[in-house]
């Protein structure tokens, strides 16, 4: 019989559905306003592709580089709560002052703060999941997450959308539609954010100690050494590394792509509305397809599927083609996403949460840091966005084959257990 949520495992879920709505305007109108302000200073839509790929490199970089250390200070009792709250006001502020930019140089800084502080919130959130519910439900949970977030983020999106597209017929510029959008969302980020931030409470975590920074350094460092002889753990973030560098690398840049091949600018922003709306009821349904089959199998769909959209962007030329990738993308990117969040979360230390969500985020980010800079370095070097693009599949099939041997790892570890408890028997 399928469980309510209870009030914890809600308040978690509502998260994703605040940050969700600023992860929506990262990937539709925030590089379609970039490409605005770089247009005016003249740059040209190689140049414009390019510079946006550095910049979400460089924030992706950052989090990489002091996520394990933050996640693995968070560990420490009674910190996580704090550290989370104040990544979010970071994200939610600097979302705020987006639309104070004019000008292309100053609006990526912008971003990049923004963005660190929003990347930096979700090692937080995600080592929150051990907390809020029990091993059974993580996958279900996750699941939800990412769907609420999908069909959540819609609501502020569709109001910026249309105070965009009517900015003329209300008497009022560009520049300001955007910022107010950009309020818009800051606003809803925090909203969705406060049940969370009152309620929770952290199960899991190491005891304090005196000199708790220097401890979290001692710690991600015995960790590093330790995962390395943890066989499952290592090969499925060795796996992560380069399977979710193409999920994130299309995220970021999905937008960017399209007005750079020169496709309509509202036409790229409905087409990415209908893949919240496509992830919502997808996300959902492999949340319920883990509970009768096992996650690993329905991870591996998950990544040959994106492999098939990855080739299929390398020829995109029209909308029509670029409506069929979106829907395409809906359909895969809740699932591979969830069910990859709950498998690491069912093989890792509960109390070690934030520790290891920390390390998960270096093979993340630091994936997503070599897709949107591999994209942007072809794309400049051939002068076509479309050979760039086509580099994303290459990490697909190095991902299918390294998660492979995840779960043959799984298989070896499974067996050795029987053959423990067939000798304790004996």
């Amino acid at each position: 019989m399928k469980k309510k949520l209870t009030k914890q495992e809600r308040n978690w879920v509502l998260y994703d559905v605040g940050n969700s709505a600023f992860m929506l305007l990262v990937s539709t109108m925030i590089p379609i306003y970039f490409n605005y302000l770089a247009g005016n200073a003249g740059l040209s839509d190689v140049e414009y592709m390019a510079y946006w790929g550095y910049a979400a490199s460089i924030a992706t970089l950052f989090v990489a580089i002091i996520g394990p250390v933050f996640g693995t200070f968070s560990d420490t009792k009674g910190y996580k709560k704090p550290l989370f709250m104040i990544t979010i006001f970071i994200g939610a502020i600097g979302c705020l002052a987006l639309g104070l930019a004019q000008q292309w140089l100053v609006f990526l800084i912008i971003f990049v703060i923004a963005k660190v502080g929003f990347s930096g919130s979700l090692i937080f959130y995600d080592s929150m999941l051990s907390d809020v519910t029990t091993q059974d439900r993580m996958d279900e949970i996750s699941s939800q997450g990412f769907a609420w977030g999908y069909i959540g983020s819609c609501v502020p999106f569709i109001l910026c959308l249309g105070l965009v597209l009517s900015a003329d017929a209300l008497g009022i510029s560009m520049e300001l539609a955007m910022a107010i959008s950009f309020g818009i969302v800051a606003v809803w980020w925090i909203a969705m954010s406060m049940p969370l931030m009152r309620s929770y409470r952290q199960k899991y975590y190491v005891a304090r100690k005196p000199h708790a920074v220097a401890e979290s350094f001692k710690r991600i460092g015995v960790t590093l050494c330790n995962v390395r002889k943890e066989k499952k753990v290592f090969l499925f973030l060795l796996a992560f590394f380069f399977y979710i560098d193409g999920v994130y690398t299309i995220i970021d840049m999905a937008t960017a792509y399209g007005s750079a091949l020169g496709l309509d600018s509202t036409g790229l922003l409905l087409a990415l509305l209908v893949t919240q709306f496509v992830a919502f009821p997808f996300a959902i349904l492999f949340g319920r397809l883990a509970q009768k089959f096992s996650t690993d199998k329905l991870i591996m769909v998950c990544i040959v599927a994106y492999l098939g959209i990855a080739v299929f962007a390398m020829f995109l030329t029209t909308q029509t083609q670029f409506w069929i990738l979106a829907v395409f993308v809906g359909m895969f990117q809740g699932g591979i996403q969830a069910l990859s969040r709950s498998y690491f979360t069912k093989i890792i230390p509960a109390e070690q949460s934030g520790e290891y969500f920390g390390l998960l985020d270096i093979c993340g980010k630091g994936a997503s840091f070599m897709g949107t800079t591999v994209v942007s370095v072809v794309s400049q070097l051939t002068g076509n966005v479309n050979m760039g693009v086509g580099m994303i599949s290459i990490f697909f099939v190095i991902g299918i084959i390294l998660f492979h041997a995840t779960v043959k790892q799984d298989s070896k570890s499974e067996k050795a257990e029987e053959i423990e408890e067939v000798l304790k028997a004996c």
